[in-house]
């Protein structure tokens, strides 16, 4: 599956103090929303729905990397 960029605003000299106040306790902003979204989801997707999209994903991303494996050892081949 695809990943999507999430655009919001929020006022400048709030998410200066934010990036500030987290840089010196080493928080990185970009993770902290990350795991919040996260919760969110958690929170709100139901049980079932969660696991039929993480069974879809893993298929995805299993034919992934077969398809790359295929593509890697065909080029290898080529080359001897």
């Amino acid at each position: 599956m695809k990943n999507t960029t999430l655009t919001m605003s929020f006022n400048t000299e709030r998410l200066d103090a934010l990036t500030y106040h987290m840089g010196k306790k080493e928080a990185d902003l970009q993770e902290e929303l990350k795991d919040y979204l996260q919760k969110l989801y958690e929170k709100y997707v139901p049980q079932a729905t969660r696991e039929y999209l993480d069974d879809r994903i893993a298929r995805e991303e299993n034919a992934r990397s077969s398809r790359s494996n295929r593509q890697r050892n065909g080029a290898s081949q080529a080359a001897e």
